[in-house]
């Protein structure tokens, strides 16, 4: 929190990329950490209390998000959207405390930034990898600080709209087993056909193309492992199934 007298304006950031604080969207409202790094929070203590009195003493504030590291994003004009409530968690020396969480909502939500799911999925992923640096003491301990309710927020995404007929062809040429184990596809879907998933070698995300000779048909569990690791090797067995270019 960040606040400005000559401009009678209070500033507040929500970082993405941080692993510290806990602010979360549900739905339009935006549940956010009060200040304090250390010990249990006080409501009345320098710009918590701005914050709380933010209805009647007309200080405007203003959201910024941060969703690439250094790079802050304006959202707009806040204010509360109910009464301050308290959360137990963890400070920055790893001692349980108390924080206030505000409620806040958008005035308007008409050009509210919405981030990419690839940002959002790389900053999951780094929280993800600062988590499995914990010990099993600090794991335990930092995921059963408090019940709370699931983050929810709208991400923008890209589709790629793919050929049908390249898809079925695929499917066909697969005849029912998996590309890269060779085993059966694991049940039928309510058609009755073999459930396999159409996987691009060169994946479209990275220039590749929506054709017969860069696509194949998988199982669930060989289409995650590609996406996980994409091993060269397998590519290189993969490349050789989809140059197969007529239906057994």
């Amino acid at each position: 929190m960040r606040r400005s007298k000559r401009t009678n304006s209070l500033v507040l950031v929500s970082d993405n990329t941080t692993t510290f604080y806990e602010d979360r969207w549900e739905g339009d409202v935006l549940h956010y950490m009060g200040m304090g790094l250390v010990g249990n929070q006080d409501l009345m203590a320098r710009q918590n209390r701005t914050l709380l009195e933010s209805d009647t003493n007309g200080v405007d504030v203003h959201l910024f998000e941060v969703f690439d590291k250094g790079r802050y994003v304006y959202q707009g004009r806040v204010k509360l959207a109910g009464k301050p409530y308290q959360e137990s968690q963890y400070d920055f020396k790893g001692n349980s405390r108390i924080v206030w969480i505000f409620p806040l909502k958008l005035v308007s939500t008409k050009h509210p930034v919405i981030p990419s799911e690839a940002i959002f999925q790389k900053n999951q992923d780094k929280k993800e990898r600062t988590a499995r640096k914990l010990t099993d003491e600090e794991l335990a301990r930092k995921a059963s600080t408090f019940t709370k309710k699931l983050s929810i927020r709208r991400v923008a995404s890209q589709r790629h709209v793919r050929n049908e007929y390249v898809t079925e062809f695929v499917k066909r040429r697969a005849n029912g087993k998996c590309q890269l184990c060779g085993q059966d596809a694991p049940f039928h879907d309510r058609s009755g056909q073999p459930y396999l998933e159409v996987h691009h070698i060169q994946w479209l995300s990275k220039g590749g193309e929506d054709k017969i000779d860069n696509a194949v048909a998988l199982c669930p569990n060989c289409h995650r492992k590609m996406h996980v690791l994409d091993l060269r090797v397998d590519k290189e067995h993969l490349h050789s199934q989809a140059g197969r270019s007529t239906i057994a």
